[in-house]
């Protein structure tokens, strides 16, 4: 009976054989190679446990075992696993080989993992001359073959392990390359809150516009999955612009089993993919996002003839792009079902101008449900803190709920992180929508417009100590006693010196 792996054991050994690319190339760079690998490990893990399955059930007839199981989950052609690839790691050649393994590997599974190797080259020239890149790929196939990264399903059990390492590997390449990292990964707990304040259900199109790495639309995903006992009805939709990121989420899709799924490639402002058939865009019942926080020439020229009609609350400012996506969003929500939860920085509920008018508008159409103020340093990259802006299409009334959850936190080496406690909190306290002193507070549109559509959160949750009352008699006599004591201490310590023949 094979020990069973754990997270820690993968999560590390993963992360060690990022050593093999360090002072090589940029980390930018090689986190692609990293990932890509890992994938290559773990669908190989796994084609050959459920082989030596069909065997033992069938007989040893290759050709037949293959077609069964290419019928019932993936495809890997026969010499393009990662075994065959190790074997062969002495040999010259090892980039052409991997490069010739993916594409095979992306041709036999037809549209799951279309043009998702395309941007990526194991035989490119930025991994050095020949002899250099066959010797780095070399060390990284070694790297993988380690017993202790043997993921097969008899080793992991029900475990999400490959979505625990992917997970864990983008965030560690998010905290050393800095905010550009930080772009396209979302903390696993601010995942799982937002996912809860949008309550997936079963039959929902959910869609993430900046999906990244796709990590918030499988935290749907499981809500969905978890409410439903296993099985559920579902579709997931998102939209990456940055090519080898679009990748990592088709691979996280494609290793998730999240087989009703269309994640597209391109700008979701200047090009939004995710259409209907007569080339409106399509609307969800679910829409999350973690958008790149105030980003700079978003394409505002752009948008001043946008044909979909997003920007007619207003045009955000051309340096700071984050109504650019809540608009898109608000714009893809169904008109009975939608919701939506956004993560923005803080500027976003109080920064005047074009801003400010749109802010206004969407209050008035009684679009924004809550703002929820998170701690600081949740997220890679940033030390800022962010909030949570939480809308619906048909609410049961006019008001913000607020939640000030910015002192509320674990505190880790580098990061902070929301804990279970911390999420049921914020999550239980949005459920029952009534003031919480120093924490919560519902306010109505008329104190919103009193304070002139300004979000900021302390203007409606007040988180001041109040000040204790001084008793100056109480602190006299204190510091008279105090004063006594010290003489009298003063007056020993003198005495013991002369005793001592020390003074006069």
């Amino acid at each position: 009976m094979l020990n069973r792996i754990t997270q820690d054991t993968i999560n590390k050994a993963a992360w060690a054989a990022c050593d093999t690319f360090r002072g090589t190339v940029d980390a930018s760079i090689y986190k692609d190679y990293v990932l890509t690998m890992l994938f290559l490990k773990y669908i190989s893990d796994v084609w050959k446990d459920h082989y030596a399955a069909y065997k033992e059930k069938h007989g040893d007839h290759p050709e037949l075992i293959e077609a069964m199981m290419a019928q019932e989950q993936f495809v890997l052609p026969r010499g393009k696993d990662f075994d065959a690839l190790y074997r062969d790691r002495h040999k010259p050649g090892n980039g052409e080989r991997i490069d010739k393994a993916l594409h095979a590997i992306e041709e036999a599974n037809g549209d799951k993992l279309r043009d998702v190797f395309q941007d990526i080259s194991f035989n490119a020239n930025r991994l050095g001359d020949e002899e250099q890149k066959n010797d780095i790929l070399r060390l990284l196939l070694e790297d993988f073959a380690k017993p202790e990264l043997d993921m097969r399903p008899s080793r992991v059990g029900n475990l999400d392990i490959i979505g625990g390492a992917y997970e864990f590997l983008i965030s560690r390449f998010a905290a050393s390359a800095g905010k550009k990292a930080g772009e396209f990964y979302t903390p696993a707990e601010v995942s799982a809150l937002m996912a809860r304040l949008v309550e997936p259900q079963e039959g929902d199109d959910i869609c993430d516009p900046t999906c990244g790495s796709g990590s918030l639309l499988l935290k749907c995903a499981r809500e969905v999955r978890e409410k439903a006992n296993g099985k559920a009805h579902y579709a997931l939709f998102g939209q990456e612009a940055i090519g080898s990121t679009w990748a990592l989420a088709k691979m996280n899709m494609f290793l998730h089993g999240e087989a009703n799924h269309q994640i597209e490639w391109g700008d979701t402002i200047g090009n939004p993919k995710l259409r209907t058939g007569d080339d409106m865009l399509r609307h969800f019942d679910v829409v999350v996002a973690n958008p790149p926080f105030s980003l700079d020439k978003w394409g505002a020229e752009k948008a001043e003839r946008d044909r979909f009609g997003r920007f007619r609350r207003g045009m955000p400012p051309k340096t700071k792009g984050d109504y650019a996506f809540i608009l898109h969003m608000v714009e893809t929500l169904k008109p009975k079902t939608g919701r939506m939860a956004v993560v923005v920085p803080h500027g976003v509920l109080f920064r005047g101008s074009s801003e400010a008018m749109i802010r206004q508008k969407l209050i008035k159409e009684n679009l924004l449900d809550a703002v929820i103020g998170l701690p600081e340093k949740l997220f890679f990259g940033t030390g800022i803190p962010a909030a949570v802006l939480v809308f619906r299409k048909r609410k049961t009334d006019n008001n913000i709920f607020f939640i000030d959850a910015s002192r509320d936190f674990i505190e880790d080496t580098n990061q902070n992180r929301l804990g279970e406690q911390q999420i049921a909190r914020i999550f239980e306290a949005y459920e029952e929508r009534a003031s919480i002193t120093k924490y919560a507070y519902l306010a109505s549109l008329e104190k919103i417009a009193a304070n002139d559509f300004n979000l900021n959160i302390p203007r409606y949750v007040d988180t001041l100590e109040e000040e204790v009352d001084i008793d100056l008699k109480t602190v006299l006599a204190e510091r008279t006693k105090l004063k006594a004591e010290m003489d009298g201490l003063e007056a020993k310590m003198t005495g013991y010196l002369k005793e001592l023949g020390y003074g006069s």
